[in-house]
């Protein structure tokens, strides 16, 4: 049954992949959108569900706080150091390389594998919270895709790469949702997952995706949709 809803996640992912492509020239549209859904998505989404889980396992709320703060640093960190290795001062602050939309790609990937695993863990717990958590993931992984597609695009990598990490992207929760064929995963670790993977979010939605949204031109148009991707996110949560 969990495998059946992720590759529903797998043509939700695509589609928003290949829209990035198609509408490659209204990007700054696209960014602002997305920076909204992330905001959304930590705000709406992943810290409530940290908070319960605190709660359920009596776990320190401060542990998946202080795994949030690593995970926003040590991206920050990889990403700075993949920029000042490529660019020179001069033209660090406007320099995009391939290597940062591959790793911030692959982070992207990583988060999607989890998102299929959340929903076979959902199913280990009962069919009614499999599928929550499978609505939830379908409504957020076509800007999963939005942003792989973005990311990789922005950063000056080239259609073909591109559409090979929207794929993998796509395909990752299937392999995540199959992997917990095999395990399960305690509560009190899953929710320091949550916490680092929170972190990484933020650095992207705040120091990546918003700025270049606005990077070429003040547009009230972009500052709609990101305050509408936050609310889109807030209505798929408070439905599922």
């Amino acid at each position: 049954m969990a495998v059946l809803f992720t590759i529903i996640t797998f043509f939700s992912t695509l589609l928003g992949g290949l829209a990035s492509i198609r509408y490659k020239d209204k990007i700054h549209l696209i960014l602002g959108f997305t920076a909204g859904v992330i905001l959304g998505l930590v705000a709406f989404d992943i810290l409530p569900e940290i908070f319960d889980l605190t709660k359920k396992t009596s776990i320190t709320p401060k542990l998946p706080m202080i795994a949030l703060v690593v995970g926003f640093l040590i991206f920050h960190v990889l990403e700075k150091t993949l920029l000042i290795h490529h660019a020179q001062e001069e033209s660090y602050p406007k320099h995009h390389h391939p290597s940062v939309g591959i790793m911030s790609s692959l982070a992207l990937i990583g988060h999607s594998f989890f998102d299929g695993v959340g929903i076979g863990l959902g199913f280990q717990v009962s069919p009614a919270i499999g599928i929550l958590v499978a609505i939830a993931v379908i409504g957020h992984d076509f800007a999963d895709g939005l942003n792989t597609g973005s990311l990789m695009l922005v950063n000056k990598n080239n259609l073909k790469r591109t559409l090979t990490f929207i794929f993998g992207d796509a395909i990752a929760p299937v392999m995540g949702a199959i992997s917990t064929l095999f395990f399960s995963l305690p509560d009190s670790y899953l929710v320091i997952y949550l916490g680092f993977f929170a972190g990484f979010l933020l650095y992207i939605g705040l120091e990546d995706i918003l700025p270049e949204a606005h990077e070429k031109y003040f547009s009230f148009k972009t500052v709609l949709l990101t305050i509408f991707g936050a609310v889109f996110i807030y209505a798929v949560t408070l439905f599922t």
